[in-house]
């Protein structure tokens, strides 16, 4: 398989699996790019323009975005159109042989190139079948079209930031499309798993926004799950306006003086002068929670960033300093687990962020180097005994 895209020899618990990848963006691509790491042979179909995501930020090739380049890692891409009578018959020999077909087309434009469940099912009746919407069909929104910002605004996340920071804004990382991803990966899994045991395919359905507010409502549903309510859907703590890095007195800290073991240890080792029994306990403190930040960010300007992350590990408390994320290719944990793969490309070497897991018999590694557009088609239709004319 060229340029080690969906070599067996890489092992991983997903070893033999094929996956038929129609998914563009990010949430569908992270969850197949993390299958192909574990072993899978992930095939990415695209249009003949591609998928939109290789032309959204820096990258050796116009068409070679770092987000494509990270997220489509170890997969094996062809270019085929799906309105064609070639693409379909391609399409067809493609499925008879996969394990895991996944899109995230709304369910109208899937159904207008006769690839929906029902149409895949009859070709592989075994199949798992992933759809990765922004709404799911059985609600009013199914036919909306979904990005991270929309779904972000309307999980709530802005809303709990202006709680936070008394303006409302969109977290600094694509969460709604990753978190999906995640979910897209987890209810896959599982479909193959109960496939294992039965022999039985089935269709799965991941939708962002369901998919968020299931998110946000973990600690954020709070005493509005009860019936009477016992209090908002907020989870205090988290939106304390005192809750941020502290102020050193020549930088910055993060820190989270908690439990009542770490509050001891703190209060015993620094002695502050707004100690009291008011504070004694967590449930005390969770009472008072913003006003016990703002008495403990006082403290912290009194000692430098390397004074305090020096007592407060030997305490054991948690602390932190403030990266970056260019800093994290430098981080000595990280670079000690061996968490970065340097894979020589066709378009240089890349050092990708790699697999955050580890299995002690399996264990998964970045598969390859992500397709240049159309890269494998001539092998793949090969291999199902058709020539490259029918993409």
């Amino acid at each position: 398989m060229a340029d080690g895209a969906g070599d067996a020899s890489a092992g991983g618990p997903l070893r033999g699996v094929r996956v038929i990848d129609l998914t563009t963006m990010v949430m569908g691509p992270y969850c197949t790019q993390i299958m192909a790491d574990m072993g899978a042979d992930v095939i990415k179909v695209e249009p003949p323009e591609g998928d939109a995501t290789r032309y959204i930020s820096a990258g050796p090739a116009p068409d070679m975005s770092g987000v494509f380049v990270n997220v489509n890692r170890g997969k094996r891409g062809i270019v085929l159109d799906l309105r064609t009578d070639e693409g379909k018959v391609a399409m067809t020999a493609l499925i008879t042989g996969a394990d895991v077909f996944i899109h995230s087309m709304r369910a109208k434009a899937i159904a207008k190139l006769g690839l929906d469940y029902q149409a895949v099912a009859a070709i592989k009746p075994g199949i798992v079948y992933t759809n990765c919407y922004g709404y799911g069909r059985r609600g009013p929104d199914a036919d909306r079209p979904a990005y991270d910002d929309t779904i972000q605004a309307e999980c709530g996340l802005p809303a709990v930031q202006q709680q936070l920071t008394g303006r409302a804004d969109y977290v600094g990382t694509i969460m709604a499309d990753k978190i999906a991803g995640l979910t897209a990966l987890y209810a896959t899994m599982m479909a193959l798993f109960h496939r294992e045991r039965t022999g039985q395919g089935q269709e799965v359905e991941v939708a962002m926004f369901e998919t968020m507010a299931s998110f946000m409502l973990v600690e954020h549903a709070n005493g509005a799950m009860f019936d009477p309510p016992l209090g908002p859907a907020v989870y205090p703590r988290t939106v304390a306006p005192n809750r941020r890095p502290y102020d050193t007195s020549d930088g910055q800290i993060a820190a989270l003086i908690y439990n009542d073991k770490h509050w001891n240890a703190f209060i015993d080792a620094v002695q502050p002068p707004w100690a009291s029994e008011q504070y004694a306990t967590l449930a005390q403190r969770a009472q008072r929670i913003d006003t016990v930040y703002g008495l403990v960010a006082q403290t912290m300007k009194e000692r430098t960033t390397a004074e305090w992350l020096k007592l407060l590990r030997e305490l054991e408390i948690p602390a932190a300093p403030l990266n970056t994320p260019g800093a994290l290719f430098d981080d000595p944990h990280l670079n000690a687990v061996g968490l970065f793969e340097t894979v020589d490309t066709p378009y240089g070497a890349v050092r990708f962020p790699g697999v955050p897991t580890w299995l002690s018999r399996t264990p998964g590694r970045v598969a390859g180097p992500a397709p240049e557009l159309g890269a494998h088609t001539a092998a793949v239709l090969a291999e199902l005994g058709l020539e490259q004319g029918v993409s």
